[in-house]
């Protein structure tokens, strides 16, 4: 595995750290900023939707440079969103950072998922984007915890610049271990990176990863309370319990690496249905300790954990570009936003179950948008496993292929050659 994935994993984990920061440190900021703990929430809010809305539009901005170029530019941006934020003297100057950050991580996740998949095989092409997904899983583990542990003993602004001195140092270890990866004549062309959205089953696609990740982010974004006041932990417990959720999640991550590639529908329906399973048992069975200990666990282990073959299944349908590497987070993030914004009122009418039954109906969907592709698998119609499909059309698969049987290469400048990428690489 190129060191390179290893270094984006630790960008990510910068980003998704401080994603999460302001769950953890809700009380100490509402005091600091003197806002209401609501309006603090709304942060978390802002966050995810400068993400889904305006993470797309910085990443054609950038489609033009060189991905390395790129990713630097952009932990710029985010580290002045992050400075602004630790020394915010208001709310609304708070707000505005949210903005930044949330935008400059969306772009950053896009443009490092299309550099993984230039930097490596298309045979471990899965298994590397685990690696570089473990940053997500790891900013849920040790992330979140230890920037809450900081905020809590030295100030929420401690936690901010905590994560100024992380992101300062996945910036400098980019810049040193990533290759420069040269482009092609014709790369960064915005009408060939749209071209790629024509494709209707793009569209499926992107919805399956709302659903996938909306159906878990329903009991994660609750599981404090339901933890708590149904299943009756004591609040010490729970940081506990996340932190095993955390690590099901790494373990899961791993696995579903290792056969994204080859088997990138059978893993989604089979995530899908336990993802489903452990959902509605836990709506069931919440008031029972063990029980809710070991269906949290396997939600754990095969929710966001789909990650990798959601990205590989979206880079086969479309292709592995920024753009679309980028829109799908975005999708992703569509469906953190509708777990939210959803399961709060459902809580207010129906109970703190409620949004446990909604992430069985978000895994239903998901269920639903994956039939064309059952159909395909069935007739035997999908394409080879270790197919690239990075091209934007099939007339450049087909050219491509005409050119070099052996190559796993696409025309655009955002997506140099398998052996470009291995000389840059043996270059740094």
């Amino acid at each position: 595995m190129p060191r390179a994935v290893y270094l984006l994993a630790l960008g990510i984990f910068a980003m998704v750290t401080s994603e999460f920061v302001v769950a953890g440190l809700m009380p100490q900021m509402a005091e600091g900023l003197d806002a209401t703990i609501p309006e603090i929430g709304y942060l978390i809010t802002a966050f995810a939707a400068a993400m889904a809305f305006g993470g797309p539009f910085l990443t054609v901005a950038l489609l033009k440079m060189r991905q390395k170029s790129a990713l630097l530019v952009l932990f710029g941006i985010f580290l002045a969103g992050n400075v602004l934020a630790a020394l915010a003297p208001d709310y609304r100057t708070m707000l505005v950072a949210r903005v930044i950050t949330g935008i400059a991580s969306q772009a950053f996740f896009g443009v490092s998922i299309s550099l993984c998949a230039q930097l490596t095989r298309p045979e471990v092409r899965g298994r590397a984007l685990a690696v570089a997904l473990n940053g997500l899983m790891l900013g849920t583990l040790l992330g979140l915890p230890l920037s809450t542990v900081i905020g809590e003993h030295l100030g929420w602004r401690a936690a901010f610049w905590a994560i100024t001195g992380l992101t300062v140092l996945a910036a400098l270890a980019t810049l040193a271990g990533v290759p420069r990866m040269e482009r092609a004549d014709d790369g960064g062309d915005l009408r060939q990176e749209l071209g790629a959205f024509r494709n209707p089953r793009l569209w499926l696609t992107l919805t399956t990863s709302t659903f996938v990740i909306g159906a878990t982010f329903s009991a994660f974004s609750y599981l404090n309370p339901i933890l708590t006041e149904v299943s009756g932990f004591s609040t010490g417990t729970v940081p506990l319990l996340l932190i095993a959720y955390g690590a099901a999640t790494v373990i899961g991550n791993t696995v579903v690496g290792r056969f994204a590639d080859k088997h990138t529908i059978p893993v989604l329906l089979i995530g899908l249905l336990l993802n489903l399973a452990f959902l509605a048992g836990f709506a069931v069975f919440a008031q029972l300790g063990v029980a809710a200990v070991v269906l949290m666990m396997g939600i754990g282990l095969v929710g966001v954990t789909m990650n990798p073959a959601l990205v590989t299944r979206v880079q086969r349908t479309g292709n592995a570009r920024p753009l679309v590497n980028t829109v799908h987070s975005s999708f992703i993030t569509l469906g953190i936003i509708i777990a939210t914004s959803v399961g709060g009122p459902a809580i207010d009418t129906f109970g703190l179950r409620a949004p446990l039954w909604i992430g069985a109906a978000l895994a239903a969907l998901g269920l639903v948008t994956l039939l064309p592709d059952l159909k395909r698998l069935r007739n035997g119609r999908t394409a080879p496993a270790t197919a690239v499909v990075e091209q934007s059309s099939p007339a450049e698969t087909t050219a491509s292929a005409s050119a070099s049987p052996s190559a796993s290469a696409s025309p655009s400048a955002l997506a140099p050659t398998s052996a470009s990428a291995a000389k840059e690489t043996s270059r740094a």
